[in-house]
């Protein structure tokens, strides 16, 4: 029993030990964190406030910049998140990726740790976003168990997007090719989702694929611990079990898959 004890406590800190690389990266350009909050204020700042003029898209009675506010933060995880494939070409690429793969860690502890480093940097990034909503007036709920809920879900869903990524990365090898499938697959899976809009004014065929679509969970969760008096439509125990069941299947096959990226 003592020795798998020792043996989990080793994964563990290999998985941590993987993820504060990956942390370190961002300590050492905070200038990466500015330049990530100038298109979440345009989006805000601009479109929120011009869509909000427009009374155009029912918003079950918050503002349009209100119901906006969360959706722009999921769609800054989704875009921090989707292009981390990229740092493990690099890594391939510069040696560093073959000196964890002859590590003891198993490969799930590395896609993992990979992971949680992208969800810090998410964390990171949600902090500039509500700082920038509470400027703008969104009203936004202070409860402590409301924050904590809306940083573990970040941090769940920048896991997700992480590992996905890190799947194609894993697919195509290069970082031509990862640019081109990373360009292809951010903006539909934004608009494929109820970050901009509700899915009950989606046709049928899009609202099908949204219910499909992790970040529609994610934005579901987010809208519901950030904005006063919005209610989640999910259920918050329906997003969290969705996007770990997902984030479950993606660490298996990117386990799976993550030595196939050094050929």
């Amino acid at each position: 029993m003592g020795r798998s004890r020792l043996s989990l406590r080793d994964y563990l800190g290999q998985t941590l030990a993987v993820a504060e690389a990956e942390v370190r990266k961002l300590r050492h350009d905070p200038i990466e964190l500015l330049t990530r909050a100038i298109q979440p204020l345009l989006w805000l700042l601009i479109f929120g406030q011009v869509m909000n003029r427009l009374h155009a898209i029912p918003t079950g009675g918050v503002s349009y910049e209100d119901f906006l506010a969360p959706g722009i933060l999921a769609q800054s995880v989704v875009f921090i998140a989707i292009f981390y494939g990229l740092s493990a070409i690099w890594e391939r690429d510069s040696g560093v990726l073959a000196k964890y793969l002859v590590s003891p860690a198993p490969r799930w502890a590395l896609v993992v740790g990979k992971a949680l480093g992208s969800g810090v940097r998410s964390l990171s990034q949600a902090v500039v976003i509500f700082v920038l909503a509470v400027l703008l007036g969104v009203h936004l709920r202070f409860e402590p168990a409301a924050i904590i809920g809306l940083l573990v879900f970040t941090l769940l869903g920048s896991a997700v997007f992480a590992t996905f990524s890190l799947v194609i990365a894993c697919l195509v090898k290069t970082r031509e090719r990862f640019m081109g499938v990373g360009q292809l697959l951010t903006m539909p899976l934004f608009f494929a989702s109820n970050a901009i809009y509700p899915v009950a004014l989606m046709p049928s065929w899009l609202a099908a694929i949204a219910r499909l679509n992790p970040l529609t969970y994610l934005v579901d969760a987010l809208r519901a611990l950030m904005l006063v008096g919005w209610q989640s439509t999910l259920g918050l125990g329906m997003d969290f079990a969705v996007l770990s069941i997902v984030l479950a299947v993606l660490v298996a096959v990117a386990a799976r898959f993550y030595p196939i990226i050094l050929g």
